[in-house]
């Protein structure tokens, strides 16, 4: 170390002898006396004093063991060396454990990058791997571990060398290029000599190809799958009567004109309950009567079955008709009441004979039908409309069983499909809380309501004067829509006190428009004032929930309850 003492002179040279002549060698007086210096408050002190070099007589020893301060300035080699020298953070990782490694020296080795790829292809294919280093035989002289020589040597082959055949590795194919070989023509589709390749679909495949072909041709699809047996049964012996008429004939002897078109000019409450039909094994989901005489009437049921029954005289069960798998959703008559459709929850849609029973036609879109309605109009009776649980409105053509209309712009399943404004548009309503009108075979409604206050309609039904809607609302209401030009909601008139939330109660108007009548999820019938939606009239009617409630058109108080409980009965 140096010994500072005269620093306060200017002149270079005089501070460069002073510091030559205090040089002192490096012992123990050195310590001694820095003890005893006081540094003068006018002294400028150097912050890079001079280390002397070791004698050379002396041993080399880089930290004095009493001062713990170096002896020389060390050159890099000794300063780095693996145990004295620090780890230095400003140098590679390699070049740090080449210096640092305490069991000894590193070779660097260098694979290329082929020969990396190589054995690791040749690991992944065959699990093993040559070694790819350079070493140094015996002899002197260097070979490539893991080269052709030595893999043929050993038996080893990498991936890049040809190994023995397996029995797979060369198939021979099945060729026929030639382009004038229409059916044979094979060109790179071909397979293997020895292969056994399924050229025809399952039968799974089968279906989902016809029903992708259909959906693009627009035709309704008919999956071949087995159908239930479809049968009927005849319940009457007389079929016909002395003129040879069937019972699809209105009846001269009850007492009223049933083929007249007039309504009765008066409608009273029924008061009695005068006869029951039974027949189902469960509950009644839909009733309806034959166009015009309503001196039959025809009844769906969560059995499967149909059935279609007399009125007047023995009020006998006159057919059934089998031709469901599941439940039967809907019905419906066409105008002359010749031809019905039922909609099952078996997706199918069935077309049937109603004096032979026979079914004429099935329909399908592999949805479920919630509803079912011919088209109303003389010369259209060949087309009819469907709404199906995945928000679509089908309407087919029974001459051709083809989907002529898709009405897709509801968003949940359609419930109920009605015809206004002669026939020329029809209303819909549907899962999602909405009323849709559209023009008939425009597939974008022309009108659309929905009101946050609104609910699901699940039944609608036509006042007979064509004016209004009745709609049995999910809250407990009956709302009753303009059926004329804006389809306004009619506020003043809202019907309430049953509770058929949940249910879709079917309900109707008297024949003269005096009264509105709807069964509940008790089993219970109301019967309603038109004009002043004032309730006169509530009872039992069923076990049940009272599912469907039809005045007759031509008798001033009778009606017609079916429920739950399988059973339909008549009032008076």
């Amino acid at each position: 170390m140096l010994s500072i003492q005269s620093y306060n002179s200017s002149s270079d040279e005089e501070s460069t002898e002073n510091s030559t002549e205090e040089l002192l060698p490096i012992a123990e007086p050195i310590s001694k006396e820095l003890q005893k210096f006081s540094i003068q408050k006018d002294l400028q002190i150097c912050a890079t004093p001079t280390v002397l070099p070791p004698p050379v007589d002396s041993d080399k020893i880089l930290i004095h063991p009493d001062t713990k301060e170096l002896t020389f300035n060390p050159k890099y080699d000794e300063l780095f060396a693996p145990v004295v020298g620090p780890i230095n953070p400003f140098k590679t990782q390699q070049n740090e454990v080449e210096r640092n490694m305490l069991s000894g020296h590193i070779e660097p080795a260098h694979v290329s990058e082929f020969q990396f790829e190589n054995q690791r292809r040749t690991f992944a294919s065959f699990g093993y791997a040559l070694d790819p280093s350079v070493s140094t035989d015996e002899q002197g002289l260097t070979k490539v571990i893991g080269s052709t020589e030595e893999a043929k040597d050993s038996d080893l082959k990498t991936v890049f060398e040809k190994t023995h055949l397996r029995p797979l590795d060369k198939r021979k194919r099945k060729r026929n290029n030639n382009p004038d070989d229409i059916d044979g023509f094979l060109g790179p589709w071909g397979g293997y000599e020895d292969e056994e390749r399924v050229s025809r679909p399952t039968d799974e495949e089968q279906v989902e190809l016809q029903e992708l072909i259909s959906k693009k041709n627009r035709r309704g699809f008919q999956p071949e799958e087995k159908l239930v047996e479809e049968k009927t049964v005849l319940h009457i012996k007389d079929a016909v009567d002395y003129q040879g008429r069937s019972f699809l004939h209105p009846p001269h002897d009850v007492g009223v004109n049933l083929k007249a078109d007039a309504v009765p000019a008066k409608c009273f409450l029924p008061k009695s309950h005068i006869h029951t039909w039974t027949g189902h094994t469960k509950g009644v989901s839909a009733i309806r009567w034959f166009p015009k005489s309503a001196h039959l009437f025809l009844s769906s049921s969560m059995d499967c079955k149909i059935k279609l029954w007399e009125v007047y005289n023995e009020r006998r069960c006159v057919r059934t008709y089998y031709g469901h798998r599941q439940a039967v959703r809907d019905i419906n008559f066409n105008n002359n009441g010749n031809h019905f459709l039922s909609a099952g929850y078996d997706r199918y849609i069935k077309l049937w004979d109603t004096e032979t029973g026979r079914v004429i036609s099935r329909f399908t879109s592999r949805k479920v039908p919630y509803c079912v309605k011919f088209n109303p109009d003389y010369n259209k009776q060949h087309l009819f409309v469907a709404g199906t649980s995945d928000k679509k409105i089908i309407c087919w053509d029974t001459r051709s069983g083809d989907i002529v209309q898709e009405y897709d712009r509801h968003l949940g399943a359609v419930n109920t499909i009605t015809f206004v404004d002669e026939n020329r548009r029809f209303v819909t309503t549907s899962d999602d809380k909405s009323l849709r009108v559209w023009e008939w075979d425009i597939p974008v409604d022309m009108k659309y309501i929905a009101d946050p206050t609104m609910h699901s309609m699940p039944a609608v039904t036509p006042a007979p004067n064509g004016k209004w809607l009745a709609c049995q609302s999910m809250d407990n209401k009956i709302v009753i829509f303009s059926a004329l030009n804006r389809f306004k909601l009619n506020r003043k008139k809202t019907f309430t006190g049953h509770m058929v939330a949940g249910y879709a109660c079917q309900l109707d108007f008297s024949p003269d428009l005096s009264y509105l009548v709807s069964g509940d999820a008790d089993g219970k019938c109301f019967i309603w004032d038109w004009k002043t939606t004032k309730l006169y009239k509530k009872w039992k009617a069923h076990d049940g929930v009272c599912i469907g409630c039809l005045w007759h058109p031509h008798e001033p108080s009778k009606l017609m309850t079916a429920g739950w409980d399988g059973l339909i009965k008549y009032w008076d």
